[in-house]
């Protein structure tokens, strides 16, 4: 049986805690729109993070869009998982 081709896609995400009530949708896209999304943020030493069902849902939204409140417990997964890596570099600096 011949295995699928799964179309890459990706999403970004901005949270400023005290600035906006929920992450924000700002950047999206399939293909090689997803691919570049990803190149930026490893550029840029963002931290990416796979989950192909969180994908799905934020490719529905607009970008600027908040997060709807039935996202909110799968992105609070990746933020702790992405605030535990910062503090882990921070630690190997000192």
């Amino acid at each position: 049986m011949a295995r699928k081709h799964r179309i890459p896609e990706a999403a970004a995400l901005r949270y400023e805690e005290g600035h906006e009530s929920a992450p924000v949708v700002v950047a999206s896209g399939k293909g090689v729109l997803a691919e570049r999304i990803v190149e930026i943020a490893r550029e840029a030493q963002i931290p990416v993070v796979e989950d192909a069902a969180l994908v799905s849902a934020l490719l529905a939204l607009e970008l600027g869009e908040e997060i709807p409140p039935e996202l909110y417990q799968a992105v609070a997964r990746v933020l702790v998982f992405v605030y535990d890596l910062d503090r882990k570099s921070e630690v190997l600096k000192r």
